[in-house]
């Protein structure tokens, strides 16, 4: 975003980083709520120089006309390039503008500071609630938010300072690795790929994928936990690096997402001389067009329907905040021919 003589304008992220702050207490100093969370007046008159240095103000006058009712409610997703995401905000537009709502929604390829940006300018838009899909932080958006008086909804990954709908991950991985573990024709041990270690859905994958282990008596090595990330790239590269430490191919593998499928499909399509139906696979989440690749791939599809009546039941208050919903996922069965 930039002012008309072409310059970038500075975002809270930006004077948070001048300051050495978080970027809520920038936003608690700039909207005046510093002595409630009680920031030191060094670091209060620090901020405020250094937004008048750099040209920044809130807009007062955007806060105050939400006090009226503007009809807006935004998304942030981190972004559109799966089935479950573009799911995520096709139904999130459909339920929105069936209330009288004016959707707003914005991809942030899971980078924290386009999500303070994005939050940021959702608020200039006087959104009545921003609903936050995938965030690397909810929590901070939620205090970004709550700063000009708008609530936040968590969706697909929790945070602790608001409402959060999940899909049941622990679940869905224990289900998938059960039906994985009881096909599979190798020997050795399976291999989580794809997910990020640090997020709370990648966690509880992972802990049932282990849990469906332990009751068959199996254990796993840790270092075959290849969490690099849900990119198709960076699956490609953990199975390269596998083969070429090992010498083989493990008998299955737990796929941490659809993205991360890509990257598996791609590596077998470059090495011919290996044959991808000797795994037994498990997916988590869904797409029809492995059906193509044939049954020895499992999958459960995320509820996105289901998800998204609990956020507009909060939304609408018809249902009270609780700390965490957790919505089943549903098996994609098999048939004797193919997924459906």
């Amino acid at each position: 975003m930039a002012d008309p003589a072409g310059r970038k304008r500075i975002t809270i992220y930006d004077l948070a980083m001048l300051a050495e702050a978080s970027p809520s207490t920038v936003s608690a100093v700039l909207s005046g709520n510093w002595r409630k969370r009680r920031i030191s007046e060094r670091m209060a008159q620090r901020i405020q120089e250094l937004a008048r240095q750099h040209g920044y103000a809130l807009n007062m006058q955007a806060r105050a006309l939400r006090k009226e009712r503007s009809g807006i409610i935004g998304m942030i997703v981190p972004m559109y390039d799966n089935r479950y995401f573009s799911s995520i905000a096709q139904t999130f537009e459909q339920m929105a503008r069936a209330r009288g709502l004016l959707p707003i929604v914005t991809s942030t390829q899971r980078d924290p500071a386009l999500e303070a940006e994005a939050a940021s300018a959702m608020l200039a838009y006087q959104v009545e609630t921003l609903i936050c899909t995938g965030t690397t932080d909810p929590d901070q958006i939620h205090d970004l938010c709550a700063a000009a008086g708008v609530p936040t909804l968590n969706l697909d990954l929790p945070g602790t300072k608001a409402a959060s709908v999940i899909s049941d991950n622990y679940a869905g991985a224990l289900t998938l690795t059960r039906q994985a573990l009881a096909t599979a024709k190798g020997e050795g041990q399976f291999i989580f790929l794809g997910g990020r270690a640090t997020d709370h859905n990648t966690r509880e994958r992972i802990r049932g994928f282990l849990d469906a282990h332990t009751e068959q008596g199996l254990s796993v090595d840790p270092a075959n936990i290849l969490t690099g990330g849900y990119a198709a790239d960076k699956a490609y590269e953990a199975l390269s690096h596998h083969l070429a430490s090992t010498g083989r191919l493990p008998p299955g593998l737990f796929v941490a997402s659809t993205i991360t499928l890509e990257g598996v499909v791609r590596f077998f399509g470059d090495h011919p001389d290996l044959n991808m139906t000797e795994l037994s696979i498990a997916c988590f989440d869904w797409d029809p067009f492995v059906a193509v690749l044939g049954k020895n791939i499992f999958m459960v599809r995320q509820d996105v329907t289901a998800m998204m009546r609990h956020i507009f039941d909060l939304v609408d208050g018809r249902a009270e905040a609780p700390t965490l919903i957790e919505v089943p996922l549903v098996p994609m069965e098999f048939d004797d021919d193919a997924p459906t």
